[in-house]
């Protein structure tokens, strides 16, 4: 799915990138490496919390940058909703 929406330009990665696509409100869903540092995770934690926007932790930074037809990525977020939509409940699925 993450690389459907790579694809069709629904997805935005890096940190900077991330963090601006929440703050602008452009940001349905975030994806954070297990791998990031804590401070990286608590950071985005904290930043969707206070935006609404739901955040998760799953996989490698080299596992999510093969997601999207990239290298190491320690943070992506999607910025479809329906995509992030179907993401999420791919997420949920794995993690239940």
């Amino acid at each position: 799915m993450l690389s459907i929406a790579a694809k069709s330009g629904n997805v935005v990665s890096g940190e900077f990138s991330t963090e601006k696509a929440v703050k602008t409100g452009h940001a349905y869903l975030v994806i954070v490496s297990a791998e990031a540092s804590e401070n990286t995770k608590k950071s985005f934690c904290n930043m969707t919390d206070f935006y609404h926007v739901p955040c998760y932790c799953y996989g490698s930074k080299e596992a999510l940058g093969r997601c999207i037809g990239k290298e190491f990525r320690a943070s992506l977020a999607v910025t479809d909703e329906n995509l992030a939509r179907a993401v999420e409940k791919k997420l949920k699925e794995h993690t239940v």
